[in-house]
């Protein structure tokens, strides 16, 4: 039988993860959850840099890293580097300096260009998995489990999430595009 709060669920999964990718889309203030993403190898295992130091704000545009183990400072630098945050790393031993520049009329419509190829790329995920689903309805229909009305409604259900989670995604990238964009 189809479950339909499988599917609900993998769209509602699917839709967090696209807010978290967005987090990582720095506005105004910058934050260190702009520094989430980046993985340090630490003694053979990658670990998310968030966990290996204290993150702070020095002030709206400047994070000052405190590592816990400052044999890691060249890796640290050298991954903040390839990240391609557009700032480079400023060391004195045992901090890291991040001094992020203010954002130029062109780097905030990079930024709208980012988020609107983030949210296309969500989109294609959630209508995968509408795709993954209709199927599994279809092969139910077509090995007698369920009936044709059965089938379609199932169907008309997959739709109505699929459209909702699209919905979701496009007002949320046109939040932040704004955000990007108020000067």
């Amino acid at each position: 039988m189809f479950k339909e709060n499988k599917c609900s669920k993998e769209m509602s999964i699917t839709f967090d993860a696209f807010t978290n990718e967005l987090k990582n889309i720095r506005t105004g203030r910058v934050s260190p959850d702009i520094l989430k993403s980046i993985m340090i190898d630490n003694y053979g295992s990658n670990m998310p840099l968030t966990q290996l130091a204290n993150i702070n704000n020095l002030d709206n545009m400047t994070l000052n890293i405190t590592l816990w183990d400052a044999s890691l400072i060249k890796s640290v630098e050298k991954n903040i580097l390839e990240s391609n945050l557009g700032v480079t790393p400023q060391s004195d031993g045992q901090n890291i300096l991040l001094k992020f520049p203010e954002l130029t009329s062109e780097r905030r419509k990079e930024l709208v260009k980012i988020i609107s190829d983030i949210s296309e790329k969500f989109k294609v995920s959630i209508r995968n998995i509408r795709r993954k689903y209709i199927d599994e309805v279809k092969e139910l229909e077509k090995n007698k489990s369920i009936s044709i009305d059965e089938s379609k409604k199932f169907q008309e259900v997959i739709q109505s999430y699929t459209d909702d989670s699209v919905k979701k995604i496009d007002s949320t990238s046109k939040s932040k595009e704004s955000e990007i964009l108020k000067i």
